[in-house]
């Protein structure tokens, strides 16, 4: 299954992997708080059979940003596809400030825009390459008055052959649409799963032949059918903080149990269908579960030669999740 990427006609498959969960943990300082946002201790090694797993499957678009890991994710992307760059389409995010050493990430959108340009050679530094596919704004809620300055800079790498294209990874549809108007804009990046549609977001990507890049399809894992009750993390993964006794995370379990007999009708997996759903949903849509096993990305990637649900599974699964609340 393949993929036009939006406005750039690029061919991806129908699913990427998101390079998030292999950068390891590392800290965010948003400002107000500081806190863990990485997915807990990672396997390098692993991490690089993982990558070359998927591309024996297909797979050949990947997505990361300079925040993963504090560039370790974009790092062993990077050696992970050497003498293959030509095969692939990678994206990365910028817009906070990295220190590789402390494994920190701190926010300053007064800085996003003077650094856009020096976020950029570093990323191009640890990936290895002389290019990025697609270079999206990592800050979701951007001050909207100064993104056209940012991307006036954006259309420039372009032109000096830096960047081919680019987007926004917002869930905002004001912001969305902003973007998307920019000559070289062909994606924007948004949370959809099962749980969570962004129906104004897909509108948009229709409306500006953009493709949807969906972050969270398997709802940060819990749509794979792995947790139950007592299942928790461990202090370094940003997921610690999730209870599946009580509150959100008790009752995504208990959709998850209402929908299992219709989401593996047909032989796909809770992984494969959580996919195939939103393949179903909208045909511009290019999910990016993340990984950090072999396992992980051979299962994921069963789903494309599954395809999407059928008509009636989607209606049925929506039916049920309006019927449960």
């Amino acid at each position: 299954m393949k993929r036009a990427l939006g406005k750039s006609g690029l061919a991806v498959s129908a699913m990427g992997l998101g390079c998030w969960a292999i950068g390891g943990p590392w800290t965010m300082d948003n400002g107000s708080q500081t806190f863990q946002a990485g997915w807990g201790q990672v396997d390098d090694a692993e991490s690089l059979r993982a990558i070359q797993a998927g591309l024996d499957a297909g797979i050949n678009f990947f997505d990361t940003a300079a925040n993963y890991g504090a560039g370790h994710s974009e790092r062993i992307l990077g050696e992970a596809l050497k003498g293959r760059r030509d095969q692939v389409v990678i994206a990365t995010k910028f817009g906070f400030l990295v220190d590789e050493a402390k494994r920190q990430i701190t926010a300053a959108p007064e800085q996003i825009l003077a650094n856009v340009r020096a976020d950029c050679e570093n990323s191009l530094r640890r990936l290895g390459t002389d290019y990025i596919d697609i270079y999206q704004l990592h800050d979701g809620n951007y001050d909207m008055e100064k993104a056209p300055e940012v991307m006036a800079v954006l259309e420039q790498l372009v032109s000096e052959g830096k960047i081919r294209w680019y987007g926004w990874s917002t869930d905002d549809p004001q912001r969305a649409r902003l973007f998307a108007a920019g000559e070289h804009c062909t994606s924007n990046q948004f949370d959809l799963n099962v749980y969570r549609d962004n129906p104004e977001i897909r509108a948009i990507c229709a409306e500006f032949n953009l493709a949807g890049i969906n972050k969270s399809p398997l709802n940060r894992g819990i749509l794979t059918g792995k947790f139950d009750a007592g299942s928790s993390f461990p202090a370094d993964d940003i997921r610690h903080n999730i209870s599946f006794k009580e509150g959100a995370g008790a009752e995504r379990l208990r959709q998850l149990e209402a929908l299992r007999a219709v989401l593996t009708a047909k032989g796909h997996t809770l992984a494969q269908a959580s996919l195939a759903y939103i393949w179903a949903l909208d045909e511009r849509m290019v999910p990016i579960p993340g990984f950090r096993s072999v396992a992980q990305v051979q299962e994921n990637a069963g789903a494309m030669a599954l395809g999407p649900l059928s008509a009636e599974q989607l209606a049925e699964v929506q039916a049920i999740l309006a019927e449960a609340g």
